[in-house]
């Protein structure tokens, strides 16, 4: 049975899989602290999403957002801190926050500041407001309430595809530090997951979902089709609402197989 009184936290909750993860918990019994980007980077798109999503939650339960750059470190505390008056201390907080890999190419012409980028918003994002959020946690009486950090990374942790070196890095590190979390938080009972996901329809322009469509039809995939957003939302709220009991730093492989070793 779902247990009461939950509030997610999720970054990036205006876009493709971060929407899905907005609105899964909500079903769950969680009400919804939210973040977008505070630059409006995508534009009228990105504006758009934010509204849909908290249109979504709100359908469902009550909600707040906070506009903030992941980036910026500062923000966090007072991103965390809002809305609490109106909707309680987290109990979850889900890291999506990211970008494809804009500039693919060859490995030995990476530049710097590329790679800086890339790094920050997988990795040290993820580092810090996880900081962030678990010190709120253990500087407060918490309830009997499960309680959890979902780190979304990405097949590409384990997978190499070398025209995306620097996104495949950010991923891997960002797998390494879900474990030392979960390492660290245990004795805490705050349980800390890796979700890595695969190909996700909604997140790719309409011709490459096209081809990865057709390849998974061939066997890229052990299930011949790509995910949708419903299937990343199933897997967060299952993890965020402790239907995996007594389970801690696991790797969640939402990748249909995908990368599974075949002769």
């Amino acid at each position: 049975m779902t247990q009461q009184g939950q509030v997610a936290f999720g970054t990036g909750s205006s876009r493709s899989r971060s929407f899905a993860v907005a609105t899964a918990p909500a079903r769950e019994a969680f009400v919804e602290a939210m973040n977008a980007p505070a630059d409006n980077t995508n534009g009228p798109a990105e504006t758009t999403g934010l509204r849909a999503a908290v249109a979504a939650v709100l359908a469902i339960g009550p909600s707040v957002t906070a506009r903030f750059a992941v980036a910026n470190l500062a923000a966090y505390d007072p991103a965390l801190t809002a809305g609490e008056a109106t909707l309680g201390p987290r109990t979850a907080l889900v890291n999506t926050a990211g970008f494809g890999d804009l500039s693919r190419g060859d490995l030995l012409e990476v530049t710097e500041g590329s790679w800086d980028r890339c790094l920050t918003v997988h990795t040290k994002v993820m580092v810090f407001l996880s900081q962030a959020f678990a010190t709120r946690l253990l500087a407060c009486r918490r309830s009997c309430v499960f309680h959890s950090i979902i780190n979304v990374t990405s097949s590409n942790a384990v997978a190499v595809a070398v025209q995306r070196a620097k996104y495949c890095a950010s991923k891997a590190a960002a797998a390494m530090v879900s474990k030392a979390f979960a390492v660290r938080l245990g004795a805490e009972n705050i349980a800390v997951y890796n979700v890595q996901t695969g190909l996700i329809a909604p997140e790719m322009t309409a011709s490459v979902v096209a081809m990865h469509r057709k390849r998974a039809e061939e066997g890229l995939t052990l299930f011949s089709r790509v995910a949708q957003l419903k299937d990343m939302g199933a897997i967060i709220a299952a993890l965020a609402t402790g239907k995996l009991a007594y389970t801690t730093r696991q790797v969640i492989s939402a990748d249909a197989g995908m990368p599974v070793s075949r002769f």
